[in-house]
């Protein structure tokens, strides 16, 4: 009686046909008539092929594997480091560098070393300016791809990312890693000279001009100048007479709420205000 193992063996030769009592499960032969000595039975799917894989694969049975079946996928090279299956050695190759930190290839400007080539041809652009990504609504051009995609939200809307403290929703994931210091409390941008912390850079560069004296923002009307925005936003109602603060008791305008609290002292009775300030 042949084992299991025997039967499985494709490089075996084949069972006579009468030396086993279930000679109807096994493979039909490759007669030259191609005509079969028994009927095929409703127990033939029991079987598995021992011969090896013909031409003519649509004479499998269901429960048989095809040549191309054998081949578990497209993606043949794994990374040793992190499992991520790759089609090509070559894309592995360059896969790899993420975890040895390889950069070999360096910009001619700058020496800046990048680990892949497409990424030196896009640090060139900072170079050269060319910007060959173009916005279709207003004609802002972009060096990579990536940014004219973030771009694109401004005029569609679309904000995918989304925090899951408060579910405040941004269009782009830089504005959300931002957005989530402010309930982590993490403020990693450190003043040099009075070593307060803040959590975004933009904010570090506004306070950095208590300390250098430095107003870059000027009025256009006088030329006043002011470090900040809003000190300047401010500054330009006394052109406009922009009263945008009020008083909910009496109605009276002022231009800066400052003013207005001051102004509600009066109404709140409280002592060293009078009705003629």
């Amino acid at each position: 009686m042949e084992t299991e193992a025997e039967g499985e063996d494709c490089g075996g030769a084949e069972p006579a046909r009468n030396s086993d009592p279930d000679t109807h499960l096994q493979p039909e032969t490759d007669d030259k008539t191609g005509a079969s000595s028994e009927p095929e039975t409703d127990d033939s799917d029991d079987w598995e092929e021992t011969r090896e894989p013909q031409s003519g694969l649509n004479s499998l049975k269901n429960d048989q594997v095809s040549v191309n079946d054998l081949i578990v996928d497209d993606k043949r090279f794994n990374c040793s480091e992190c499992g991520e299956r790759f089609g090509h050695r070559g894309v592995l190759k360059e896969h790899m560098r993420a975890h040895t930190g390889e950069k070999p290839f360096s910009c001619s400007e700058c020496g800046k070393r990048c680990s892949q080539r497409g990424h030196l041809k896009i640090h060139m652009r900072s170079h050269t300016g060319e910007k060959p990504f173009s916005c279709s609504e207003c004609g802002k051009t972009f060096g990579q791809s990536g940014a004219l995609k973030n771009h694109m939200r401004s005029h569609t809307g679309e904000k995918p990312f989304s925090c899951s403290e408060c579910g405040k929703r941004f269009g782009q994931k830089l504005y959300l890693y931002k957005h989530m210091r402010c309930h982590t409390g993490e403020k990693p941008h450190g003043c040099s000279e009075c070593g307060k912390s803040f959590g975004q850079s933009a904010t570090l560069k506004r306070h950095m001009r208590s300390h250098t004296g430095e107003k870059p923002l000027s009025c256009s009307d006088c030329g006043k100048r002011f470090g900040h925005s809003g000190d300047l936003k401010r500054h330009m109602r006394c052109h406009t007479g922009e009263k945008p603060f009020s008083c909910s008791i009496c109605g009276k305008s002022f231009t800066q709420n400052g003013n207005l609290h001051i102004h509600m002292k009066i109404h709140e009775g409280e002592k060293g205000f009078s009705s003629s300030v």
